[in-house]
């Protein structure tokens, strides 16, 4: 199933993926990220995990423009712990290096507790490291 949240100019700015074969949901950000955006899209990803019964996540950022520090706070102390009672054990999140976005994304990942999460340059080694992440049983 696929799923798109467009901006009020109804540009997309997430696509989201359930990729049953591997077990995943597959998130695609991009453009310019606002709080309430960032909000929506979060949520939504966070419901399709919960539906699909899966415990991994691949995101992917390299589409982005500018940072999301502006959501940090939310991100961290109310998504984050959301995401993993919706069942997210696993976070593989993919942001181009040296992008005001990469710089949100090493925040991120620096103050992350509720579920394993690493950031990647590129799609290849992201989907490499989710796959060998363990599910395990609810």
């Amino acid at each position: 199933m696929k799923q798109e949240l467009k901006s009020s100019l109804g540009r997309p700015y997430i696509t989201i993926e359930d990729d049953p074969e591997n077990r995943w949901i597959a998130v695609d950000w991009a453009g310019y990220l606002t709080a309430d955006s960032i909000k929506a899209g979060a949520h939504a990803y966070t419901q399709a995990l919960a539906q699909s019964g899966f415990q991994r996540v691949l995101n992917d950022t390299r589409k982005v423009l500018g940072p999301w520090d502006h959501s940090m706070d939310w991100v961290i102390n109310v998504w984050a712990p959301n995401a993993a009672a919706a069942g997210l054990r696993y976070f593989a999140l993919i942001a181009t290096p040296d992008s005001m976005a990469d710089s949100s994304a090493a925040n991120f990942y620096a103050q992350l507790t509720a579920f394993e999460g690493r950031v990647f340059g590129n799609e290849v080694e992201a989907k490499a490291w989710l796959s060998q992440c363990p599910e395990q049983l609810k």
